[in-house]
């Protein structure tokens, strides 16, 4: 049947003395433009509305792929027609790509992910076999039904090729259409290019090849503003910050000084999953019962601010109050080589040992060289782990969290006290990997979707997982000597779920209103002295670290920090995300919409009220301002010139996470410093007061006793052995024992 259609379509253009090469052109011009508009209104959310929209898309794919089918046009014969399926094939590779991409991650690949391959290359396959569907490969359908027919010789070659004046004239035509594409994009939505942090229109108005050249183009840019860079533009940076920063609440400045800090990380993790019930039973009964804890601030309306970045942003802005970059990962373009004045390297040089623990691999989101830069003493990663070499240990990403926990806990008993201790969990991340434990101890929602309903599964692991945990710090005696913050670090269910959040959510639709809600994750601060409570201000994961050093009474009034303290009475409640777009208390926007934060319903920018619209404009123009310089000084490396008043400089080669230079630094810690909790107990281990269910540790203790229990028998059966032997020589020994015992 599809050979029965290429064979009308050359009929058709044989019958009308349309050239060979200039046919076989035209064809895979048709399939090129053909799959990538079908792809930007299947697999992509571009939100294309309005006949210009509609238009600009369906000419956006053109202009490149004139232009790479042009250049076989300069070439004769069968030559020309291999190349045209080449730069076919080149064009649907990177359209494929962005398809799997974009699924799970509603957004485009930029050269900046696709340059940390090796830092994420070890899971990718893992995301991909969740992610892919057979149907994604008919888009190299017609390449491969065009392969066949050229090697079948069913397409005439036509020798004499084109004139070079007609070959000239298609790129000519190429460029122009990329400026008429432009200019309609630009009328459309001004300042497309410089004011945009979202990849999204990016593609919508100019097509995915472009973006590709555009995000090439910023890619370069980074690297060479971080040469032009100096310290003059610091200047309005510093204005900003200052005029925006948030004066300390009294009440609470100072009060968690010289505690222990944890920094727990919960993957994937959103606010809706506190007190949520699948089948009447909680998901999540230890966080719930933390969340609600009389010494618990819980703050319900946090919010994610990760871009491309996920994970890696969210750690940048903790650790940092830094946003991550609007394509691409921070710590991966700029971790090893960039300056930073970080909470690991704060805390450090106030006295704190810092530590960095994460069950999977040192170099995934080049941890291993930006963990230095930050200034953390330690980085327990994978390779510190007896267990982590067991394949039924780990699941997706790494290892699975009740064995990560568990082992992790024997290097924190031997932390010199005070500590920050950032914990970093794994299982309950993308593509909700289960084995027998995870799927039996909770059951699955039935939205039909396989993603969404394992999510509540692992989510339900890890809540199991965090409760042992919290058993073992009031074992030990941390909990009392602590102050926690747990952190969901980004979404898990992404915008391209939607009739499954809807299931979730118990609605009939789902809104930009309600997505907006759905970037809510949880931030909980714990602590013995805290008076606990639901605190409702609005922020997001910027806000941790200015937060966190005021608790802890740490002077920083001179920092280059773009959050401000959640618990200060007079900070501005806005909310940025990495696209652009914004929550308040009184307005959301959302992919380009605008809600009521208390009601719900929709605003009209254009109807608006004038304060409505002077309120709007003023949010924009923070939230613009915000990221701009935010970027600034990440891509121009601009803490370089900044000199923090009682801070030194990271020296990052004074720092090594290797497993002997750490065990050893530990070991040496044990009596030059010992505060720590093994210290206390007198070089006694207290990771052995820690209980978990894991049962695959169980099942391993089970087979360890049993060995252990065989050797005993062996021994015993030996030793009775041994004194049966022996018994036959000392007789007169014994009547001469007894006879002595008899006469005393």
């Amino acid at each position: 049947m599809i050979r029965h259609k290429f064979e009308q379509i050359k009929n058709f253009l044989s019958n009308h003395q349309v050239r060979p090469i200039v046919a076989f052109f035209l064809i895979n011009l048709f399939f090129i433009e053909l799959k990538t508009v079908i792809e930007y209104y299947i697999n992509f959310n571009l939100g294309i509305k309005g006949m210009m929209q509609v238009l600009i898309s369906v000419l956006n794919p053109l202009p490149t792929a004139i232009l790479f089918l042009s250049i076989a046009l300069y070439f004769r014969g069968y030559l020309a027609y291999w190349l045209m399926i080449l730069m076919n094939l080149i064009q649907t590779l990177w359209l494929f790509a962005n398809m799997l991409y974009y699924r799970e991650f509603s957004d485009f690949l930029s050269f900046s992910i696709m340059s940390s391959g090796s830092s994420v290359s070890e899971n990718l396959g893992k995301s991909i076999a969740g992610i892919i569907r057979l149907s994604d490969f008919l888009v190299f359908l017609d390449i491969i039904v065009l392969i066949l027919l050229l090697l079948f010789r069913q397409i005439t070659s036509d020798k004499k090729g084109l004139q070079r004046r007609y070959a000239v004239l298609t790129s000519t035509l190429g460029f122009v259409l990329i400026f008429v594409v432009f200019g309609l994009a630009n009328s459309n939505r001004s300042g497309l290019l410089t004011r945009s942090f979202d990849t999204n229109y990016i593609v919508k108005y100019l097509g995915l090849n472009e973006y590709a050249a555009f995000n090439a183009v910023q890619t370069r840019n980074q690297a060479v503003s971080r040469k032009k860079a100096s310290a003059a533009e610091l200047k309005p940076i510093l204005k900003w910050i200052n005029s925006n920063r948030a004066p300390v609440n009294v009440k609470y400045y100072g009060v968690d000084k010289g505690k222990n800090v944890f920094v727990f990380h919960l993957e994937s993790f959103q606010q809706f999953l506190i007190d949520y019930k699948v089948d009447g039973k909680e998901v999540t009964p230890n966080l719930n019962k933390f969340y609600h804890d009389s010494h618990t601030l819980s703050f319900d309306n946090f919010y994610n601010q990760v871009g491309q970045g996920k994970t890696s942003d969210a750690e940048m802005m903790l650790d940092n109050s830094l946003f991550g970059l609007s394509s691409g990962s921070a710590m991966v373009e700029y971790g090893t080589s960039n300056t930073f004045q970080s909470a690991p390297a704060i805390l450090n040089q106030l006295g704190y040992t810092t530590a960095a623990f994460h069950g999977d691999v040192p170099s995934f989101w080049n941890r291993d060289n930006t963990y230095k830069s930050w200034g953390y003493d330690y980085f327990f990663s994978k390779n510190f782990y007896s267990n982590a070499s067991k394949s039924t240990y780990n699941v997706g990403y790494g290892m699975l969290d009740k064995i990560f926990l568990k082992d992790a806990s024997k290097y924190i008993a031997e932390l010199p006290q005070p500590f920050y201790a950032k914990v970093i969990t794994v299982t309950n991340h993308y593509p909700y990997e289960t084995n027998k434990e995870i799927s039996s101890q909770f059951p699955a929602t039935t939205t039909g979707d396989k993603t969404v309903d394992h999510y509540v599964q692992t989510a339900h692991y890890l809540d199991s997982a965090f409760g042992e945990f919290i058993a073992w710090l009031k074992a030990s005696g941390l909990y009392d000597n602590s102050v926690i913050y747990v952190y969901g670090d980004h979404y898990g269910i992404s915008e391209n779920h939607e009739a499954a959040i809807a299931q979730l959510l118990k609605k009939k639709k789902i809104t930009n209103y309600d997505l907006a809600q759905f970037q809510k994750v949880p931030f909980m601060i714990h602590a013995s002295n805290l008076k606990g409570g639901i605190d409702h201000t609005y922020g997001g994961e910027i806000d941790v670290l200015p937060t966190l050093l005021d608790l802890l009474g740490v002077q920083n009034t001179n920092s280059v920090q773009f959050g401000s303290d959640l618990l200060s009475n007079k900070r501005r409640q806005i909310v940025s995300f990495r696209n652009g777009d914004f929550v308040t208390p009184t307005v959301i926007k959302m992919n380009g919409t605008y809600w009521n934060t208390q009601t719900g319903k929709s605003i009209k920018y254009k109807t608006a009220s004038k304060s409505m619209k002077k309120f709007i404009d003023k949010t924009q123009e923070y939230v613009d301002d915000q990221l701009k310089y935010s970027d600034e000084v990440v891509t121009g490396d601009l803490l370089r010139f900044y000199h923090r008043t009682n801070f030194k400089t990271v020296i990052k080669k004074n720092y090594s996470y290797t497993t002997s230079s750490t065990l050893a630094r530990l070991k040496k810690a044990l009596t030059s410093n010992p505060s720590s909790l093994d210290a206390k107990n007198k070089g006694k281990s207290l990771a052995s007061l820690y209980k978990t269910s894991e049962l695959m540790l169980k099942s391993q203790s089970k087979i360890k006793k049993y060995y252990e229990k065989v050797k005993e028998e062996k021994a015993k059966e030996k030793s009775s052995s041994d004194s049966s032997s022996a018994s036959v020589e000392p007789a007169s020994s014994s009547s001469s024992s007894s006879s002595a015992s008899s006469s005393k």
